[in-house]
């Protein structure tokens, strides 16, 4: 069960994944030492499920961000076409998805050719893929990878 303390510290950690267990402490007003278990605990429930650093593609090269939906012939036995595109160090995110398409992927490409060149070469290339359709990114509007934990554990209530 997670807890108002744990979510303060999961808050914590999502605004900024290098703050200390002993800031983290000074803010809850609880031991440094109870920090690092209920962080511990919040690991080994799957909770946290890692940290990482955030980077700018556009200032590492890649300039267009395109989201590709993507229409497949599921076979039986055949190679899953969703691993197969997870395995594409440019598409950062393979989503099953309802309706007309079978899967969404999240591409940041150097620029429009070089997305041309990755879906030609490397998507429609897949044997089950039947067909693409790919939106581009003009302007991100928001962008956060922070869960929003106001309302976690109020699930239920009225």
């Amino acid at each position: 069960m997670i807890d108002n303390i744990d979510l303060k510290i999961l808050k914590m950690l999502q605004e900024d994944a290098r703050v200390s267990n002993s800031a983290i402490a000074r803010s809850t007003g609880m031991a440094t030492s109870a920090i690092f278990e209920r962080i511990k605990k919040l690991k080994s429930q799957g909770v946290i499920k890692g940290y990482r650093t955030e980077l700018e593609p556009r200032m590492l090269g890649m300039g267009v961000l395109a989201y590709v939906f993507v229409k497949v012939n599921i076979r039986p036995g055949q190679p899953d076409t969703a691993v197969l595109l997870a395995e594409i160090p440019e598409i950062q995110e393979v989503h099953h998805i309802s309706g007309e398409d079978c899967l969404m992927v999240k591409i940041w490409a150097t620029d429009t050719e070089g997305l041309g060149d990755l879906l030609t070469t490397r998507i429609h290339c897949l044997e089950d893929v039947q067909s693409t359709r790919t939106t581009i990114v003009l302007k991100t509007v928001k962008d956060i990878n922070e869960l929003p934990l106001t309302y976690v554990g109020e699930k239920g209530k009225k």
